[in-house]
């Protein structure tokens, strides 16, 4: 594995973590949208990551291990699945005859987890990312 293949790897991780918190930041701006305009109180949304493989040239798909190398990648956005919570407020302008309003199914404790885990894992592929550029130069060096 070269210098550019570790860099692809953690690349598309970024831009996979990059997706996630980008989804989570837009459940929690929506988590009191009760009017869309597809009808209805805000679903909260999911990134689903698959992984893929790493595409290289005909010679090194010939020179491959059985253990290859993958890539992340957004696959889906899905919706959450959880049910829309009901409150009383008979004075919103969205609620139904018996005054019961149904809010977005944004869980704003579990958004600011995601939120966490995608900026740690942002994190931790950037100082792979930085490690690779070092030994790059440093090799480099090596060879001035």
């Amino acid at each position: 594995m070269d210098e550019l293949t570790a860099m692809q790897i953690s690349g598309s991780a970024l831009k996979a973590e990059r997706a996630r918190l980008n989804i989570a930041a837009m459940n929690l701006a929506n988590a009191n949208t009760t009017r869309t305009l597809e009808g209805g109180p805000y679903k909260a949304k999911s990134v689903i990551f698959a992984a893929k493989p790493l595409e290289g040239n005909f010679r090194d798909t010939l020179n491959s291990t059985a253990e290859r190398l993958r890539t992340v990648e957004v696959a889906a956005v899905v919706d959450d699945k959880a049910p829309f919570k009901e409150v009383y407020d008979p004075s919103n302008p969205d609620a139904d005859a018996n005054g019961i309003v149904r809010m977005p199914n944004v869980n704003v404790a579990e958004q600011m987890v995601d939120m966490i885990d995608a900026r740690r894992s942002y994190e931790a592929n950037v100082t792979a990312l930085d490690a690779v550029k070092n030994m790059a130069m440093r090799a480099l060096d090596i060879g001035r």
